[in-house]
């Protein structure tokens, strides 16, 4: 039974002595990090390629111009710009009216009160106020023009890029807009409102930056990785990458920090920039401080010697536990046979 610890012993003292040899290989001070000189960093940074809308991004439309094909009809809650010649100087009609929800729109008592100009034309609503003012001012000319809240209601406002490419445009209908510029997604909303309107005109803006994203994996020492997904804005550098996740870990290893940037179907090979962390940090040197860009990941690595610690504890784990049984068994056996009350010399008793 003696023999058991003594191997043990004897393995554990082997790893021990190959892990500080392998742990005293690896830290050796690592060479002079070179930052290649075409790649963008925190002075030298470069503005990003123009915007391409995917999922799940949120657009910003809204309405500059939007005049509805004719015949158009008003309806309820429609704004209606009036304007009419020679009315009485105290009591202009001169402005915007909204049209109430039971389609009429109030003129004042001294021109009659309410008139309902809600279903009929642009040129049978003129007609019905023109109508009704003859019947108080004389020589008078009317100009009608409408404003309509449909349209701008369903246009206007924020739209979320769905998973097939297009945004709702309510009642018009939808328009694709995944790959596209904002300069084209501009021009396919106008293309696409253009069977109802006449020559309309929109802006469009993104609302939420949703589709490009970077990401920051920490190495936790045979541990697992936590990774992050962040969403990029065009000036972020990797000082500001590590920042946002509350710094390194107590595992890590400042030595082996580095930027990996995926190249199209790998035609680049593999784009890798070590990052030069405490010169960095403790001499403000912005050579390896590389602007990152949609898709990055920064890799930072943990210690090499916590990391075969943490390895060495689950390989020797399992014999930690047979070894516990086994000397936990042999004990047991050793109280059992000095507490049996019957000796090998055929006495009883106590032990002594």
């Amino acid at each position: 039974m003696t023999t058991t610890p003594r191997c043990l012993a004897f393995f554990a003292g082997s790893l021990l002595a190959v892990s500080l040899s392998i742990g005293c290989a690896h830290v050796s001070p690592p060479a002079t990090v070179l930052a290649p000189p075409d790649v963008p960093r925190e002075l030298s940074k470069e503005a990003l390629a123009a915007y391409v809308v995917e999922p799940p991004d949120i657009l910003l439309v809204d309405a500059l111009r939007l005049v509805p094909k004719g015949p158009y009809k008003i309806e309820p809650l429609d704004t209606v710009l009036l304007r009419v010649t020679n009315a009485f100087p105290d009591e202009p009609l001169d402005g915007p009216y909204q049209v109430d929800a039971d389609g009429t729109i109030d003129l004042g008592l001294t021109y009659g009160g309410k008139i309902r100009i809600a279903d009929p034309t642009m040129d049978q609503a003129r007609l019905a106020i023109d109508q009704q003012l003859a019947k108080h001012i004389k020589g008078h000319k009317v100009v009608l023009a409408v404003q309509p809240s449909r349209a701008i209601q369903q246009v206007r406002g924020q739209h979320l890029v769905r998973m097939d490419g297009t945004i709702g445009l309510g009642v018009y209908g939808s328009v694709k807009v995944v790959g596209l510029t904002l300069a084209d997604v501009r021009a396919a909303i106008e293309q696409h409102l253009s069977r109802d309107f006449l020559r309309p005109e929109v802006s469009v803006d993104v609302a939420a930056f949703n589709s490009k994203l970077y990401y920051v994996v920490l190495d936790g020492a045979a541990g697992g990785q936590m990774i992050y997904r962040l969403p990029i804005t065009g000036n972020e550098t990797v000082l500001d990458a590590v920042a946002l996740v509350n710094g390194l870990l107590p595992v890590s290893d400042k030595r082996e920090v580095c930027l990996a940037r995926p190249s199209p179907l790998d035609q680049a090979g593999q784009q890798v920039y070590p990052v030069d962390w405490e010169g960095l940090i403790t001499r403000a040197q912005t050579a390896t401080n590389y602007q990152l860009m949609p898709g990055d990941r920064v890799y930072i690595n943990s210690d090499p010697l916590i990391r075969f610690d943490t390895r060495l504890a689950l390989i020797l784990a399992p014999i930690e536990r047979v070894l516990g049984v086994t000397l936990l068994g042999h004990s047991t056996v050793q109280a059992l046979k000095r507490t049996d009350p019957i000796q090998s010399n055929g006495t009883v008793g106590g032990g002594f």
